[in-house]
């Protein structure tokens, strides 16, 4: 991974900005159980000390850790009934102009955690929208982690029926394997990237809930063959809805918006199904 996309296990200059307060956090690794010999990401630095097998155990070593505290990340945003939706594409897709059209037209309260290695330009986008924003810059890191999502969140505190986007760093491999206690994850596809992006990186598509094909406006000035991109897509992923979008022209917002609503509706549902022990009295049935 670390010669693939180039990332640095190295947190010390990870840091989260409240836009609007302007404060700043040191985005240290939090409530690690096992201290960590070398980050997943950090192997090419210590390579030659660690056999494989060590290197192995000290992956799923740091996953393991993330995935507790992205379930609790996940139990806090259900408590306060929070749809949390992960979004991650390549640099470039357009997340942010998409965060921008969706915004404009969500009637609700909502939120947004901003994922980049550095500058807060994307959350000033962001902000000017009126929308809660919080940044996350990772530094050398190529993805966002569960405890720098609990962070953010700490500090954006979003309400309660809330919607939650996180925009996840520009990188089409180390997000997939990190887990932030969303609900959903949507994947953006760009027409002006390959149609064979999803069978060279399988495990971001597989993943994905939702994959939004985006800047469909440039069809007619490109060589992109959708129907290509749509096999290689069901490929890896032969069940995954897709939306082709254009957050410059308006085309496939309305479905887009009618998609969150519907996974907003499901996860009422789970969190109302979750609550129900509860409520039944005691030595009532099961």
């Amino acid at each position: 991974m670390c010669t693939t996309c180039g990332c640095s296990g190295d947190r010390s200059d990870a840091v989260l900005t409240v836009l609007a307060s302007g404060e700043r956090v040191s985005l240290m690794p939090v409530l690690d159980p096992k201290p960590r010999l070398v980050n997943v990401h950090a192997h090419h630095a210590h390579a030659h000390d660690q056999g494989p097998a060590e290197l192995i155990e000290l992956e799923r070593r740091v996953l393991a850790t993330n995935d507790r505290l992205a379930e609790r990340n996940r139990a806090w945003l259900a408590g306060r009934e929070v749809l949390a939706l992960n979004l991650m594409s390549s640099p470039g897709s357009g997340k942010t102009t998409l965060l921008e059209r969706t915004l404009a037209a969500w009637d609700g309260p909502c939120g947004v955690l901003e994922g980049d290695q550095e500058t807060t330009r994307d959350a000033d986008r962001i902000r000017a929208t009126g929308t809660p924003v919080v940044q996350v810059n990772t530094g050398k890191g190529c993805h966002l982690e569960a405890d720098m999502v609990w962070q953010g969140l700490q500090r954006l505190q979003p309400p309660s029926g809330a919607v939650l986007f996180v925009e996840n760093v520009g990188n089409l491999v180390c997000p997939a394997l990190f887990d932030l206690g969303e609900e959903a994850r949507v994947v953006l596809f760009s027409v002006t990237e390959g149609e064979d992006k999803p069978e060279k990186y399988p495990h971001m598509f597989r993943g994905a809930d939702l994959v939004l094909l985006t800047k469909v406006d440039l069809l007619p000035h490109l060589d992109f063959d959708v129907d290509a991109s749509l096999r290689a897509l069901h490929t890896v992923n032969p069940r995954v809805p897709v939306l082709q979008i254009s957050a410059r022209t308006g085309e496939g917002m309305e479905a887009w918006v009618t998609w969150i609503r519907a996974q907003r509706a499901q996860a009422s549902h789970g969190w109302s199904a979750a609550q129900e022990p509860s409520r039944r009295p005691l030595g009532g049935p099961r």
